[in-house]
């Protein structure tokens, strides 16, 4: 989907977060918590605790360490992504994308792929010429990147928990940006 088509996302960076930004993004979290992604959160997720989180990285998306991304449908917040900019001296070049998550009414609309259009542009713009991520193994999210270009690297049995338990592998991908 591009920004001209009629329902494409509505994606935008989130440079300061506001209380209706932290309700909407602890929503989506709980939601995909609930629907079983592995996301580093175990169910019951309570939206204290997912407030709790993004209020956590606050700071950082403020002082632009970390760019955040926002996908808004006629409900509020409906996905969001993460590109962590810090990185050790040594890897100034390289970024991560974390927490790519598209709440289960936002699925299979494209929601993800806009999302992550706008991480790897605004990586780009950064000056980032690689970036890498982790997700389940054989989930929605694995497809997606591989979909779009990802290098698939490896896979790495039992790396977390599904969150309602059981062990889940992870699949680690990388993107080089031109």
């Amino acid at each position: 989907m591009t920004a001209s088509e009629p329902d494409a996302p509505d994606i935008r960076r989130l440079t300061r977060l506001g209380d209706s930004d932290i309700a909407g993004l602890a929503a989506v979290l709980v939601d995909c918590v609930e629907g079983g992604a592995s996301v580093s959160f175990m169910h019951p997720l309570s939206l204290d605790k997912a407030a709790a989180f993004w209020r956590g990285l606050a700071d950082d998306v403020a002082r632009g360490g970390r760019l955040l991304y926002a996908a808004t449908d006629e409900q509020g917040i409906v996905g969001t992504v993460q590109v962590v900019l810090e990185q050790p001296e040594n890897q100034p070049h390289r970024g991560d994308v974390a927490k790519m998550l598209v709440h289960r009414r936002g699925r299979g609309r494209g929601i993800g792929a806009a999302l992550l259009r706008a991480a790897e542009a605004g990586a780009r713009a950064a000056g980032k010429t690689l970036l890498v991520l982790d997700t389940a193994t054989g989930s929605d999210a694995e497809r997606l990147y591989a979909r779009l270009g990802w290098t698939r690297v490896g896979e790495v049995p039992d790396y977390a928990l599904w969150p309602r338990g059981g062990l889940c592998a992870t699949t680690f991908f990388y993107r080089r940006l031109g």
